[in-house]
Parts: C-alpha cells; structure tokens; sequence
C-alpha cells in the first residue's frame, strides 16, 4: 500500500485539535491515525472518514480524514498513519494557549504551483531563520485547472509536493479561483469538487455553514461589502492572493465612495488595515509584472518577483513583518514592517 500526500490542519477554533489527511493509492487501508505527546508512552488512537471521488476520466485515491482532539497546548506530539501496512511517522507542536500576549509566527504563502520556483519558494521558506510555526495558504494551490481536463493527477503531485512541509505543520486553508475545478464542457458542474474532497477546514467550529468564503471577479463588490467592516472593526492586515506579484499597501480606505459623490480615491487612514498582494509562490502562469505607473501614494512597496512572507507576531501591540525574495540569502529581507496593533497601540505606522 502507497501512502503519500500527507498534510495536516487546525481542527478547532482554540487551536487544541489537528486534522490529519493523506492518500492511499490502490487500497483504502487503516483510517486510524496513532500519536503521542514527546514526553509521553502513552499511545492513542483516533479514527476518521475515508472519501474518494471522480473528476472526468480521473478516479482518486482512498482520501483519509482523522481529527485529532483534546491536544495538549505548547506540546510537541509525534503520529503514525498507514498503521496496518507501510507506518509512516510524522510530527507537529501544538500551539500555545490563546492570550492576547502570546507570541505566534505564521508563515504566508499563495498561489504556489508546482514549477522550479514553487520548488525554490517552498524550500527557502523551509530554510527561513525565523520559523513558521503555521502556514497561512492565501489559495491556489495546484493549478491542475491550467491542464487539459483539469488534470487531477495534478493535485496528487502537488499534495506529494507540499508534503515536506505540511505534514509537519498546519497548513490553514483559502480557496482562490484555481480551485473552482467548474467545468461543464467536460461535465463537472460542482464546484470544489478537487479541492472539498482532499482539504479540510473546521469551518463549523466558527459557527460558518460553509468550508468556502470566496469571491472571484467580484473586487469592488466585495470592496463595498467588506472594507466599511475592516476600518470598523481595526482590522491589522489583510493578506490575498491571485495576483502574482507582490505589493504592499500603506493604510488607506475608500468608505467615504458612494458612486455618486465622486470621492473614488483611497486616502489615508489609520483605523484601515494594511492590504497585502503575495500570490508570488512560484505557480505555471509566470509573475504579473505590469503595475499600475506612476506608482499610486497607497502603495507602499511592490516587485514582481517570487517569495514568501513571515507574519511574526510579539505581543498584543507588536507584530513584524517580513517578505523574503527566492533570489536572496533567508535573513535577506526584501520588505519588512512594524505592525502597531490599531487597538492597543494605533500609532502611526506608515512608510
């Protein structure tokens, strides 16, 4: 029995429970995943779903979920799948309990692909000197739909691919347009059906009736639904894909806009959030590299090149941030920003 594509999850709200994922290829096997806590030998079992589905002239593999619950905070633990055939063992550490002074880093990553340079912005962040302790994934994650027929093999590379990284940290889940998989011509009129069956998302622990929050051609509209929200509420930083380039924005809005007053410029302001463009990881299509010129005030820093991003968070008031470019050395850090909280520390961050 081959066991591959390996990944792991948060499966809870407080960050107590991972979900474990990986494939079996020619038979179903054990669901059953075995772990333990570093310090412990004591040996538990938890038992999970086993889904498969067909995509045009593709049949998937045996797809295996298992939640892993009740976690130790701040622990190291160690887990076994394929435990009546070919045992695997893999490990991850659970994250700290939430308190507005705990320090996290996340890493951040989109439209990653599976070319050379998806291989290269993988590995540098692997290489990274300050360690993501989770993978923020801001969508588009195997760009199957760029192949004929949507060519599925094409999630199976990919899920052996991120493998390295992900069945050893959680991976936290977006959907971009490339995982949509909608394709009536050749008979698929579900959409997600790639992505929904191989990626898991606790979205009920959010009370959410839905795994999917996406919007696709749809940016002003969704402008006027959500900006007014993040200004509101002092929402910090709003990461996104799509775009394969990278860009930094200053703090600015655009509520004061009602079609009809003629006020369609952002400005500054400091209650708004930072907005983030990182769907630089690496993917077929290539970089985007036609801005906008003369370069608009709102936007602070931006380069077509491939990278990754850090999101290292200190405290309640501190967080910095750092984009790191594939062609540079790790402690290269290409951007970099002092994130002051808009809540505890509004003071004026720009650049």
């Amino acid at each position: 029995m081959i066991l591959l594509q390996v990944h792991i999850t948060q499966g809870d709200l407080v960050g107590r429970a991972v979900i474990v994922s990986w494939v079996t290829e020619d038979e179903p096997g054990s669901n059953a995943v075995r772990y333990w806590s570093e310090n412990s030998k004591h040996k538990k079992l938890a038992t999970g779903k086993v889904v498969t589905y067909r995509y045009f002239n593709y049949t998937s593999g045996f797809i295996h979920h298992t939640t892993i619950r009740n976690l130790k905070y701040n622990t190291k633990y160690y887990y076994e799948v394929g435990l009546e055939h070919t045992t695997r063992q893999f490990w991850f550490t659970t994250p700290p309990e939430i308190g507005p002074d705990v320090p996290y880093t996340f890493g951040v990553m989109g439209d990653l692909g599976q070319t050379f340079d998806s291989n290269r912005t993988l590995s540098h962040y692997q290489l990274n000197s300050t360690k993501g302790q989770t993978m923020l994934f801001v969508g588009d994650l195997s760009y199957a739909d760029d192949y004929p027929n949507h060519d599925n093999v094409r999630w199976d590379t990919w899920g052996r691919f991120a493998e390295r990284s992900a069945a050893y940290q959680p991976w936290i889940w977006t959907v971009g347009n490339h995982e949509l998989d909608f394709a009536p011509e050749i008979g698929e009129n579900k959409p997600f059906k790639p992505f929904s069956h191989r990626y898991r998302t606790p979205y009920k622990a959010s009370q959410s009736t839905s795994p999917f929050c996406y919007h696709y051609m749809e940016g002003e509209t969704m402008r006027v639904m959500f900006e007014s929200w993040f200004v509101k509420y002092k929402v910090d930083v709003v990461f996104a894909g799509h775009v394969h380039a990278y860009e930094r924005s200053e703090r600015v809005s655009n509520i004061a806009y009602n079609i009809v007053n003629g006020i369609c410029a952002p400005v500054k302001d400091q209650a708004a959030p930072v907005y983030i463009t990182i769907g630089d990881g690496g993917n077929i299509e290539g970089l985007a590299t036609k801005y906008t010129e003369p370069q608009p005030g709102y936007s602070a820093f931006r380069e077509a090149s491939f990278g990754h991003a850090i999101f290292d968070i200190k405290n309640r008031t501190h967080a910095h941030y750092s984009w790191h470019r594939n062609q540079d050395g790790d402690v290269v850090k290409s951007d970099s920003l002092w994130f002051f909280n808009r809540v505890w520390k509004p003071v004026d961050d720009s650049t």
